[in-house]
């Protein structure tokens, strides 16, 4: 009985022999393919590629590092994750996208007539396929721009790092000029309210309140000494006076208790109206800048022998498919006839 494998060797001779006989058919195939992908890969645009390596900054209130007397964060230490991927959402937004195709004339530089329908869908795909952004392993932000002009390349790449700042802090500050507003609002109301009581403690004050406690302290040990000398007038009198201020005794107490909690409250508010003021106004780097981009020397893009490589090599496998499919058709018809 032959072993299962021993038709190995008799298929491998088998193939070696088909190549063989038809290497003047794989010589043709693969010399079209080689002229073929070689003039092909002559006529695609030489590209070059410039790239921007970044570390996002920790995001954190730039107002606290002046007024709080506790530190929590260090504004330069090097951002998290979190950062980083917000920066990145950033770079990668219409915001930065639009900027670049304003000022590059983008429509005009890939050749799209913005009159066209779908003009914009097609500039948005010559524009991702060129323009990227993303995390490297390190934690870092790659900007990468691929061009025809290396120059272009290099200052769009820059100008994305110039850009992502700018975006950032307007963010940053139109956020923290809301609560600036809201802080100067609250600071506002809270003054007009410490007036309007300050002003009822002066009438208060005109009629004759100034410390309740000394006051009803001071009358009350009057009273007592003008009862022990028998001076009722003057204790009727001082009677009197203890029941005025007794009655007045309700509003004076509150409007003291109020102003001293509304003085720490302005005094908090004024702290942090000058904290949401430093926030609003002031623009810090988003980002530490590891490397800028410079303008390329070589071409990125096309790698034209790899090209011609992967066609030729594409191009003998199917002639080698196609040709082995036919000759098993024709020993398929040929054990048919009888």
């Amino acid at each position: 009985m032959t072993p299962t494998g021993s038709d190995s060797p008799m298929e491998s001779t088998h193939l070696l022999v088909f190549l063989f006989k038809h290497i003047k058919t794989f010589v043709v195939v693969g010399a079209f393919a080689v002229l073929g992908s070689s003039a092909v890969s002559l006529m695609l645009d030489e590209y070059f590629e410039s790239t921007v390596v970044m570390f996002a900054t920790s995001q954190h209130s730039i107002g606290e590092q002046f007024f709080e007397e506790t530190k929590k964060n260090d504004l330069l230490s090097y951002g998290e994750t979190e950062d980083a991927e917000r920066l990145l959402q950033i770079l990668n937004s219409h915001r930065i996208r639009n900027r670049l195709i304003e000022k590059y004339n983008l429509f005009v530089h890939y050749d799209i007539n913005p009159q066209e329908p779908g003009a914009k869908a097609d500039l948005a795909k010559a524009y991702n396929s060129n323009v990227s952004a993303s995390l490297t392993r390190f934690g870092s932000i790659q900007v990468r721009v691929l061009d025809t002009d290396p120059e272009i390349a290099r200052d769009m790449a820059n100008d994305m790092a110039f850009l992502v700042d700018s975006v950032a802090n307007k963010m940053r500050n139109d956020r923290a000029r809301d609560a600036f507003e809201l802080a100067k609002n609250t600071l506002r109301e809270t003054s007009a309210q410490i007036a309007e009581a300050e002003d009822s403690l002066a009438t208060l004050h005109a009629m004759g309140i100034y410390d309740f406690e000394a006051q009803v302290e001071g009358l009350t040990a009057q009273y007592g000494m003008a009862l022990a000398s028998g001076n009722q007038s003057a204790a009727n009198t001082i009677q009197k006076d203890l029941a005025r201020i007794g009655a007045l005794a309700n509003g004076y107490n509150n409007l003291s208790a109020y102003l001293e909690a509304a003085y720490e409250q302005k005094a908090l508010l004024k702290k942090r109206v000058e904290l949401m003021r430093v926030d609003a106004e002031t623009q810090l780097p988003s980002s530490f800048v590891v490397d800028y981009a410079s303008a390329a020397d070589k071409k990125a893009k096309p790698v034209r022998w790899l090209i011609v490589a992967m066609t030729t090599a594409l191009s003998l496998l199917a002639a080698l498919l196609a040709m082995l499919a036919w000759d098993t058709y024709q020993r398929a018809q040929g054990k048919g006839v009888v």
